[in-house]
């Protein structure tokens, strides 16, 4: 077994962090838009909780914002002429689409891409795939810039495979790390990979939309060179979807052995955990901490985000911190399941607290913010250095952030060809301190 680290990849927040409410399913970005936003204390509010884990001694990376507005976008669309023609051209005759193509959502990097780590690979390399994202719009253009991202960080292909987006078909729905878990006795071990899904290829439902199919996941665990006896596709409840679970992260997380989870988490909630439980044999023991309807609605469970948080391993602890949203402490009932949780014997021993509100009330928490990666030392050291974080370049960081966001952004500024010219200044700035200029 191989040493290995969880790196946490956080998405940077860009600096067109808007409230467009542009997400079916996803109540609290429904709630909130229009609002104006903050980008810069959005960005500022990420980078600080970056900070908080790599002064624990966690490994901490970031991905960087993707080129906003997209051109491509609006260009396909039929727009032509200069850059300012087109976005004028496009806020005056179809401004749904022109908060697509501004839209920061390549923040919540947990839909970035599906990692398996390279103990669970058969050709023993780390394999990301990135994620077509094709149930909204306004997220189904990421990808192209996405993968572009990840071949910059992962460039060793004897390492590191690096996979394409699935076809951008309903069959094919993806929406990456959010609806994947992996469970293991300690992260460089061979684990077990659960993939969780809402509906199956051609199925249709009624009510909001079920992002994951089978499929998709399948597809992903053959090019991950998984081997099927440690791996896991389970059904999300229907019933967690239509309250607002766009995905899986929100009614459950789970680290190296450890599965928490809402009783509405999964369809089959006891075929779940006994397939687990047989794909880990002689692996790890499952451990498992159950959040009942009864003392935590689903519908509390959503708004507070209390799963979108995430479990670590905190260095110096015996059992796991949950990182969760502010908004989870002021919720009655997550609170009061928090604290009895911790005053047990379970394998959750504290739960911290971090302001994430400018995420948060467009529908991500701290777990929405981070993609998992699973490292060993060779990997750290074969990737871009430019992307791993310490205090000084979050200093960096952040002065980059307070001298080219703007402190609020409404729809209306969405038209100013002005602010296009902002957001690619400040994008440029963020990749020349990440040194991945190339990405230009």
């Amino acid at each position: 077994m191989s040493i290995a680290h969880e790196v946490n990849f956080d998405g940077l927040i860009g600096p067109s962090h808007n409230y467009g409410g542009m997400s079916e399913g996803n109540l609290a970005s429904a709630r909130n838009s229009g609002d104006v936003s903050n980008p810069r204390e959005a960005a500022l509010q990420g980078l600080e909780k970056m900070r908080l884990l790599v002064r624990a001694g966690l490994k901490q990376g970031v991905l960087p914002p993707l080129p906003r507005p997209n051109m491509d976008l609006l260009v396909s669309a039929g727009f032509g002429g200069s850059d300012a023609d087109i976005i004028e051209a496009t806020a005056r005759s179809a401004p749904r689409l022109l908060k697509a193509a501004y839209s920061a959502s390549s923040m919540w990097s947990a839909n970035a891409a599906t990692v398996s780590p390279s103990a669970d690979a058969s050709d023993g390399r780390l394999h990301l795939t990135t994620a077509n994202l094709s149930t909204m719009l306004h997220r189904s253009t990421e990808h192209p810039d996405t993968t572009a991202n990840l071949l910059s960080i992962f460039g060793d292909t004897e390492r590191f495979g690096i996979h394409a987006a699935l076809p951008a078909h309903a069959d094919f729905a993806d929406e990456g790390a959010a609806n994947h878990i992996r469970l293991c006795a300690d992260h460089g071990a061979e684990g077990v990979e659960v993939f969780v899904y809402g509906r199956e290829a051609g199925e249709s439902t009624v009510g909001f939309p079920a992002r994951q199919t089978r499929l998709a996941a399948e597809s992903i665990a053959r090019s991950h060179t998984l081997a099927p006896g440690r791996t896991v596709f389970a059904r999300q409840a229907r019933a967690a979807i239509d309250a607002g679970a766009f995905h899986n992260d929100v009614v459950c997380v789970g680290s190296l052995d450890t599965l928490f989870y809402h009783e509405l988490a999964f369809e089959e909630t006891d075929g779940t955990l006994e397939a687990i439980r047989k794909a880990g044999e002689g692996l790890f023991e499952l451990k498992t901490v159950m959040v009942p309807e009864a003392e935590v609605p689903i519908g509390d469970a959503i708004t507070s985000y209390l799963f979108n948080s995430q479990l670590l391993k905190w260095p110096g602890e015996d059992r796991l911190v949950l990182l969760a949203p502010l908004e989870t402490q002021e919720t009655e009932s997550t609170r009061a399941f928090c604290e009895q949780m911790v005053a047990g014997n379970g394998p959750i021993g504290r739960v911290q607290y971090v302001d994430v509100r400018q995420s948060m009330r467009n529908g991500g928490g701290p777990a929405c913010l981070r993609l998992r990666v699973v490292m060993t030392d060779e990997e750290l050291a074969a990737c871009h250095q430019g992307v791993l974080m310490d205090e000084e370049k979050i200093d960096q960081l952040q002065e980059v952030v307070r001298k080219t966001y703007r402190d609020r952004l409404s729809a209306a500024d969405l038209a100013d060809p002005v602010f296009a010219d902002e957001c690619r200044t400040a994008r440029e700035a963020l990749l020349d301190a990440l040194g991945l200029s190339d990405l230009v």
